[in-house]
């Protein structure tokens, strides 16, 4: 999926081993690969060097444009040609789904009908859930690019569907590391592992994304329209890294209204969310949100509730709503609504709306 250019990053980061997995895919087809390296700036000798690197705008456009050359989105990877629409099929095939899991687990197994080099399949299993890659057969060497693009794909898909970055707890190839290692990272909202021993059950070699289960549950947000100008310039490679992480919001919304007199401060939250106070902290802020205000709202919208459905003291709704004392509490909700709760409250009784 494309970045605006604001978010792009412009730094060459992108490794050449990449570009020359796509150069293979036009030998493969005894066709040049000039005119796709002339429209991304590459020249045949940068091709060459495997030290060297690219911008992630230059591999954006080498991809785009081999793969409308080529007509194979799956850029060689594959024992057959993917024609260019077919991962647009798949995603189409997804959005009428009732949230992530369910497109996720259409999406893979709707790939099994395009080919039978690999298997992609989703489980979960105690609050996490798994996508793995089985391959059946060996891609040999285009192994290590498709396999990637492949699951950054299915990742940037993932994140599409839902408008949401997705923090990953783990991404596992089942192949050695490669000598560009370090650029794994930036294409992945989580920590990146090789080791050519991850195997099935049955011996075929496994390579898997992970990630909290709770993301499976978020709802769709994206309709056809949404498709179209995104399958203008769908990639394999690249993704829009969004600012927010849906999850994360929601995550701390339930557990300050799950405890709200043992969650006052980061440290006594962040470890109900198996975070450290300044990861907290850290990641709330790429959201352009602080913990003050989750909290504040989290707050409001609890103390509103029980002032307008329950008969509870002015004292009581305070400590439900998760403030150490009443003073503290009418202060706050003066500032929200421009009313002490007392007067909130008959004015809901006067129109008509009593508590119960």
């Amino acid at each position: 999926m494309r970045q605006s250019p604001a978010q792009r990053p412009s730094v060459a980061a992108t490794p050449m081993a990449f570009v020359q997995a796509i150069l293979r895919a036009y030998a493969a087809q005894n066709k040049s690969p000039n005119k796709a390296l002339e429209f991304s700036q590459i020249t045949p000798s940068q091709a060459k060097k495997s030290n060297t690197h690219i911008t992630a705008r230059q591999m954006e456009r080498v991809s785009s444009y081999a793969m409308h050359e080529l007509n194979d989105e799956a850029l060689g990877c594959l024992s057959r040609q993917l024609p260019w629409g077919t991962y647009g099929m798949l995603v189409r095939a997804s959005l009428t789904s009732p949230n992530l899991g369910v497109a996720l687990k259409r999406w893979c197994r709707h790939h099994s009908l395009v080919t039978n080099d690999i298997e992609l399949v989703v489980h979960e299993e105690e609050g996490l859930a798994y996508i793995t890659l089985f391959e059946q057969k060996d891609s040999g060497v285009q192994r290590e690019f498709g396999l990637l693009s492949i699951l950054r794909n299915l990742y940037g898909v993932a994140c599409w569907l839902i408008d949401s970055r997705i923090t990953l707890d783990k991404v596992e190839f089942a192949f050695d590391r490669p000598a560009h290692h370090a650029v794994y990272p930036l294409m992945f909202q989580g920590p990146v592992e090789f080791d050519a021993s991850f195997k099935s059950a049955s011996g075929l070699p496994a390579s898997t994304l992970v990630m909290n289960a709770s993301y499976l549950n978020l709802p769709l947000r994206r309709d056809e329209a949404a498709l179209q100008r995104m399958l203008e310039t769908a990639l394999t490679l690249t993704v829009l890294q969004y600012r927010k992480d849906r999850l994360l919001l929601t995550q701390v919304k339930q557990a300050l209204a799950m405890h709200p007199q043992s969650t006052h401060s980061a440290a006594e939250l962040a470890p109900l969310l198996n975070l450290s106070p300044r990861s907290l902290h850290r990641q709330l802020k790429e959201e352009g949100i602080s913990l003050q205000h989750v909290k504040d709202e989290v707050r409001r919208e609890r103390a509103i509730e029980l002032l307008q459905r329950t008969r509870k003291p002015i004292k009581q709704v305070a400590e439900s709503a998760g403030f150490q004392n009443e003073k503290s509490f009418i202060r706050a909700f003066k500032q929200w609504t421009g009313q002490t709760p007392a007067v909130f409250r008959e004015a809901r009784h006067s129109s008509g709306k009593a508590p119960m």
